[in-house]
């Protein structure tokens, strides 16, 4: 009988090849899967899938996608690979490939030992490098990196590499496979406990705490306490969110197309936002957390600076652009953790930009199930400006003076939120340890939780469990708590440290670690100012 091309066995070297014709492979249950075909209708975007290919994402795939998904990616096999596959490092992330025709030259052999082996995270530096020398040469200024600040940054990096590995399991093959098999029995462990089904008695309580909340607003509007009734929308805005993140993430229904539609029904009409933008970033934090070129929401340069990287001009493969750390940044850095909570302010803000931009650009899927939410949430977003900058801001406040205060304070007291958002990665680390470091790993090393009593759940909205939420983002959020249990015994098990902070502590720690890169800024600009004094500069690499 002769066997299916599905079926055909695939070596590394020919799957190489296919990745340097570009096309886009990933690995999946040992099946060789090319989905170029799926990149137009994914609805997560193109570029998560970038950021594995060439790789086992056997996790990765199993634990964003439902079932109905997981069986459709069949359609894109091409092959099969037989024992274990040592993950490539992706296209998007520096790795170099060559085609069936090329020479194994031994300048080609060294870049690929090196990128395929890699534990020191250097050598996504030095892409980075060759990614910003492209065009010509600029003319020297003060604004470009010395040698000196160069050497001072890689020997933090270094520093950071070394202070990561004593801490968390080796890298050898034995160890990750051990860590993997063990993740995998934990997640059926999940499903058998019935941990993906959802608490619907949990969500008509957060309907009536929310219709709650609205109603108190729409009360303190009536009686002119506009000051008081932004208040109250602002907390409305907040608990809304929850539950659209549990939707982005199809954790409610476990139906893409409802809970699409649940989520995009808060982030447009009820929010002014785009659940399509927050996918496409989102989905990209999810895989490649806390790598400050490839993690948008590590990215808030001239803002801030979270890790001593940003202070070396990286290139970001999300924004696809220079991370310059130019005058602005220079300006403000130093003084980072100080303006923290201060820039979190402005938070809701930021989201209204990036949510226009996407929709405006059309960056969201064009084909497939997806192709109409675009269009849903412009329609959505014309309501929020009817209701939300008309109905309340113009017919419903009288002053301009009023309509001001409103909007900052409705907008501004969202700002626990965004401590919520970053508190759990800020502190964590950003090390780059290779492509041989396991998902389950990766996650639990870039992400913490923050402690806090059952009763406290609902202020936290589930974003406590952000580890938890990492490992295993389609589960419902009310059954977080209870996996948690499961998770710390397999840290336990393996040896993985588990982050478990509480709000304050977790808050320390986010602001020690501005501090500490504030300090790294501080010493780089004292290492230029004395190379100018000199006269002594050199290109930046």
């Amino acid at each position: 009988m002769q066997r299916s091309t599905k079926d055909v066995i695939l070596s590394r070297r020919q799957i190489e090849a296919l990745i340097a014709e570009g096309q886009s492979i990933i690995i999946v249950n040992q099946k060789v899967l090319r989905v170029d075909a799926w990149i137009p209708y994914h609805p997560g975007g193109q570029k998560v899938i970038q950021h594995v290919v060439g790789k086992d994402a056997t996790d990765e795939f199993t634990i964003f996608h439902c079932e109905e998904t997981r069986q459709m990616s069949e359609r894109y096999q091409i092959g099969r690979i037989e024992g274990r596959w040592a993950n490539f490092v992706p296209p998007i992330q520096g790795g170099v490939f060559r085609s069936d025709d090329e020479e194994d030259d031994e300048s080609t052999i060294l870049a690929k030992e090196q990128q395929d082996t890699s534990s020191t995270g250097l050598e996504a530096a030095a892409v980075d490098s060759g990614i910003h020398k492209r065009g010509s040469q600029p003319e020297p200024t003060e604004d470009m990196a010395t040698q000196d600040e160069m050497a001072f940054l890689d020997t933090e990096t270094k520093e950071e590499i070394k202070l990561t590995l004593c801490k968390y399991p080796a890298l050898d093959d034995a160890t990750q496979d051990e860590i993997i098999a063990k993740y995998r029995l934990l997640h059926k462990q999940i499903h058998a406990e019935g941990l993906y089904k959802c608490n619907y008695t949990a969500y008509a309580w957060e309907f009536a705490r929310c219709s709650l909340l609205f109603s108190i607003m729409l009360f303190f509007l009536h009686i002119g306490w506009y000051n008081t009734s932004a208040l109250f929308l602002a907390w409305f805005w907040s608990q809304m969110v929850f539950a659209a993140h549990d939707a982005g993430h199809i954790g409610i229904t476990q139906n893409f197309t409802i809970d699409s539609l649940i989520g995009m029904t808060i982030a447009a009409p009820i929010g002014g936002l785009s659940l399509g933008w927050w996918k496409r970033s989102h989905n990209v934090h999810h895989i490649v957390t806390n790598a400050p070129e490839h993690d948008p929401d590590n990215q808030h340069l001239p803002f801030l600076a979270v890790n001593h990287r940003f202070l070396g001009n990286i290139f970001s493969t999300y924004h696809e652009r220079l991370l310059a750390y130019d005058k602005f940044a220079k300006a403000l850095v130093p003084y980072q953790a100080y303006l923290y909570y201060i820039i979190l302010l402005f938070g809701r803000f930021n989201l209204y930009v990036q949510s226009w931009l996407f929709l405006a650009k059309g960056q969201g899927p064009r084909k497939g199930p997806a192709k109409w939410h675009r269009w849903y949430e412009i329609c959505g977003n014309v309501i929020f400006w009817l209701w939300f900058g008309y109905g309340i801001l113009y017919k419903s406040i009288p002053t301009p003076l009023s309509r001001i205060s409103f909007v900052l304070i409705s907008h501004m007291a969202t700002m626990p939120l965004h401590v919520q958002f970053t508190v759990s990665h800020f502190a964590m680390s950003t090390t780059d340890l290779g492509p041989n470091e396991s998902f389950a790993q990766k996650m639990l090393r870039t992400t913490m939780d923050v402690d806090c009593p059952p009763w406290l759940d609902w202020v936290h909205g589930g974003l406590q469990f952000q580890a938890i939420h990492h490992l295993y983002p389609r589960v419902p959020r009310h059954n977080l708590r209870r996996a948690q249990a499961l998770v710390m015994e397999f840290c336990r098990d393996v040896g993985i440290p588990y982050a478990l902070y509480g709000f304050v502590g977790g808050n320390r720690k986010v602001l020690g670690g501005l501090a500490e890169v504030a300090r790294q800024a501080a010493i780089l600009e004292k290492c230029r100012r004395t190379v100018v004094e000199r006269g002594e500069f050199v290109w930046g690499l």
